[in-house]
């Protein structure tokens, strides 16, 4: 075996676990597979006989180039046309997507993780994803092994006082079958009664599809509108049931093309977020289920 045909040995072994870093880092499709290819560049040209361990070497620099392509992303979003949501994946076929176990990959997860530091996020990612050891935690994004642990833990801080304890998948599902009967039927009384007080719908169209353009807040008012959408938006739709970042969403299209993808986050209080991606850029990988 070539130098070369070893090389790309080693990195297409290593390609899952990159994409799982890079998707997580980024909430982007796109952007991950920029990363990944960038690495792959990079990989060619390296002083590979001085790599001891060529996952590590891998895994570091994608999570360097990672953190400095936030600050890009995160300039783009400024000028993003309504709300932004992280592109949806199919997790069907990976459930873990590369990582050691199936973390950090819901969408409310990755919106929450956008408030963040580059660096909180990149530690966070690694330790509850991959199961890094803070020692190479620390080695990856340049601090101490106390420093990791610390954006480690401000990380878990954040989202545990921002999110409310979820429900398990079995009654995600449920709520959002729940949801979407009765928002095709239009009935009002059973939206609010699904709803949390303080429940929010965001709308992701990129400005590309019809869509409100700031979230709705509030149980009565977003059981009023999806009421008054049923006869424009769910007649003579195709719904199916598919799993987008490791939870149940539902597919709605018509003769096979999907235009939305719509899932739901619940606590114990009901459903509290309701995610609809329209933006056609965004749902590709869904768009002929």
């Amino acid at each position: 075996m070539s130098q070369l045909d070893h090389a790309e040995s080693e990195f297409t072994a290593a390609r899952p676990r990159l994409f799982g870093i890079a998707y997580r880092m980024s909430g982007s499709v796109a952007d991950a597979e920029d990363l990944v290819q960038e690495v792959w560049v990079r990989w060619q040209t390296a002083d590979r006989a001085a790599v001891v361990n060529p996952e590590a070497y891998l895994a570091t620099a994608i999570t360097r180039l990672a953190i400095n392509e936030s600050q890009t992303a995160r300039a783009r979003r400024e000028t993003y046309v309504g709300p932004w949501l992280p592109e949806p994946v199919d997790t069907a076929a990976d459930p873990q997507l590369g990582a050691e176990r199936g973390a950090v990959l819901e969408l409310a997860v990755l919106m929450l993780l956008e408030k963040l530091t580059p660096t909180e996020r990149a530690a966070y990612v690694l330790r509850e994803a991959f199961d890094y050891p803070y020692r190479e935690i620390a080695e990856i994004v340049r601090t101490t092994e106390v420093a990791a642990r610390q954006l480690v833990s401000r990380a878990r801080k954040h989202l545990a006082d921002e999110r409310r304890a979820p429900v398990d998948s079995a009654e995600q599902r449920r709520l959002l079958s729940a949801f979407v009967a009765a928002a095709q039927a239009g009935e009002l009384a059973e939206l609010e009664r699904l709803f949390s007080d303080d429940v929010v719908s965001y709308s992701d169209s990129g400005g590309v599809a019809r869509a409100a353009r700031v979230p709705l807040v509030g149980a009565r008012n977003l059981a009023r509108v999806f009421a008054s959408w049923a006869p424009k938006f769910w007649t003579g739709a195709d719904v199916s049931f598919v799993e987008v970042n490791g939870l149940a969403a539902v597919a709605v299209g018509r003769d096979g093309d999907t235009h939305a993808l719509v899932t739901v986050t619940a606590s114990a209080e009901g459903i509290d977020q309701v995610m609809w991606l329209v933006n056609p850029a965004k749902i590709g990988a869904f768009r002929t289920v």
